[in-house]
């Protein structure tokens, strides 16, 4: 047991170690392209997940996978750290005033699938590291200052389906391989694109013929004939559901406050839902706390003036999902240490399942240890 316990700290130190990181370069960004001082305000530097920042994306896992930072008047560089965001698939920095080169870092975001610096001040060639990208289907650079050739590294991006390299100041040959992508344009530039055999220096959706029509025609009939078969088995079921078990909600809503009975655990203290739902002002947005893939955290204060912190959990009703929450309750309940947080009590009805800690005022192990980190 003491063995399980260890590996259960262990893991959550490192989730919330990474997410930390995620949080330090993510800011590290914010600070390198330099908002308005009105932009952004939610990114705080001491708050651990970065998931709950504006802009951002994360998985189940608390992995940041999409940052879109398009209008917002910058006037900074783009930070090289930012290559450290190994689960990052989307990167939007458009119609800024970020001015400087692209750094050669950027090639080490293993996953990113789309990266859309358009309409900014960027000077400096395309760097080569780029053609690492191998999961890079929309590469958008146009409308910038970039100059120099064409990287040969980008024919090796056999996943691109659009390439946007207009209104720049790049020179010399297209690399061949470039001109079969689906969607290309590298016109205002001073490019040579009558080369043998010639090609034009923007892709034309008509130059894909009259024979091609008859296959375009036989995709889109499928496409709709399988959207018309999904949606009409979807009708179906959410008909069938709601006649048999009523309507099952997709996020949090007000529920009968009936106690569910059939769960029990120990000396823990069981709280009614009308009890949880006075002390947090009917879990109102003002008293989150944070949120991750378990649902929200929020502060909540009891008739007695006792602060705590509700847990309302999310995915309890996945197959498996309620043995899940008491196993995890039953593990917590017994992890008694100075150094662990302590549960209170609970909540149970036939549609919600709540955890009930202390509020906590010092923030979280993982800001205290980051903080220590710093100090030597």
């Amino acid at each position: 047991m003491e063995l399980v316990l260890a590996a259960l700290v262990l893991a959550r130190l490192l989730s919330c170690a990474f997410s930390d990181t995620q949080g330090d370069v993510l800011y590290d960004l914010k600070n390198s392209i330099k908002p308005p001082a009105y932009q952004l305000t939610d990114w705080n530097p001491n708050q651990v997940n970065p998931c709950t920042w504006s802009n951002v994306i994360c998985d189940n896992n608390n992995h940041v996978t999409s940052v879109t930072l398009s209008g917002m008047n910058c006037s900074g560089t783009l930070s090289p750290r930012i290559g450290a965001l190994k689960t990052l698939t989307t990167l939007t920095l458009k119609g800024n005033g970020i001015t400087g080169e692209i750094p050669k870092e950027f090639g080490n975001m293993s996953s990113l699938t789309s990266l859309d610096l358009e309409n900014n001040r960027l000077t400096g060639e395309i760097p080569p590291s780029l053609g690492d990208l191998k999961k890079l289907q929309f590469l958008t650079l146009s409308q910038n200052n970039l100059s120099g050739p064409i990287p040969e590294s980008l024919s090796g991006l056999q996943n691109l389906i659009n390439i946007l390299l207009d209104s720049n100041n790049l020179s010399g040959p297209i690399p061949d391989r470039l001109f079969k992508v689906p969607k290309y344009n590298f016109t205002r530039n001073h490019l040579n694109c009558s080369q043998n055999p010639p090609n034009r220096c923007e892709s034309d959706s008509t130059d894909s013929g009259d024979s091609h029509k008859p296959k375009v025609g036989i995709i889109v009939g499928i496409v709709v004939g399988l959207s018309s078969i999904l949606l009409a088995g979807g009708l179906m079921y959410f008909i069938c559901k709601y006649r048999h078990k009523g309507y099952k909600r997709e996020v949090f809503v007000d529920v009968a406050g009936e106690v569910d009975r059939r769960i029990a655990f120990g000396q823990l203290k069981r709280f009614s839902w009308r009890e949880l739902q006075l002390a947090t002002d009917n879990f109102s947005d003002k008293n989150i706390l944070g949120q991750g893939g378990f649902g929200k955290v929020y502060k909540g204060v009891l008739p007695d003036g006792t602060k705590i912190a509700v847990k309302r959990l999310t995915d309890f009703e996945s197959p498996g999902g309620d043995a899940a929450f008491q196993r995890e309750v039953e593990m917590i309940s017994v992890a008694v240490h100075r150094n662990l947080l302590r549960l209170i009590g609970f909540c149970t009805t036939p549609t919600e399942r709540l955890l009930v800690y202390p509020f906590m005022q010092n923030l979280s192990v993982a800001y205290r240890l980051r903080g220590i980190y710093y100090h030597y």
